[in-house]
């Protein structure tokens, strides 16, 4: 599926769908569309990508990716895909599209946050050169699960 899914610049005209599909992934701690209205208005130096898919409404996102490029060093703020989307490549081509920016912004490491139950995004990461290298106890909550940090050298 991942095929027909166009990725794109984040628009206004996507936050709605992208609040929606937010709170089907994260439902205790998904951002509200006014969280994402703020974000964009007050954030310049991040990027935010949408994915929809060509052969469906193409109102809907089916994935989302947000990068803060604060310097020498970039920081994933958030990837995710559609259930139904999970296993087509599309966090994959969301992931390069942050590597790209993040090296092309001239930042020589890209540093993420996974929750350390999350084996499917820990897969994606190492796939991509990300290491392991510190744990945040008890970072996300509720559930008092670890945060794994993980870096990926860009130079």
């Amino acid at each position: 599926m991942s095929a027909v899914a166009d990725i794109r610049p984040l628009h206004w005209r996507d936050l709605a769908e992208l609040a929606t599909l937010e709170r089907q992934l994260f439902p205790t701690d998904a951002w509200t569309e006014q969280t994402w209205w703020a974000e964009l208005a007050q954030r310049p130096r991040r990027v935010y990508l949408a994915a929809h898919d060509r052969t469906a409404d193409p109102a809907v996102v089916v994935g989302y990716a947000g990068l803060d490029l604060a310097g020498s060093t970039a920081d994933v703020m958030t990837l995710a895909v559609h259930p139904a989307y999970r296993g087509s490549g599309l966090a994959d081509r969301l992931l390069d599209r942050l590597v790209a920016e993040a090296g092309a912004s001239g930042a020589q490491a890209l540093l993420l946050e996974v929750r350390a139950d999350n084996e499917p995004a820990l897969r994606l990461y190492a796939r991509h050169g990300f290491e392991r290298i510190s744990v945040r106890p008890r970072y996300y909550q509720p559930g008092d699960v670890d945060a794994h940090v993980l870096r990926r050298s860009l130079s």
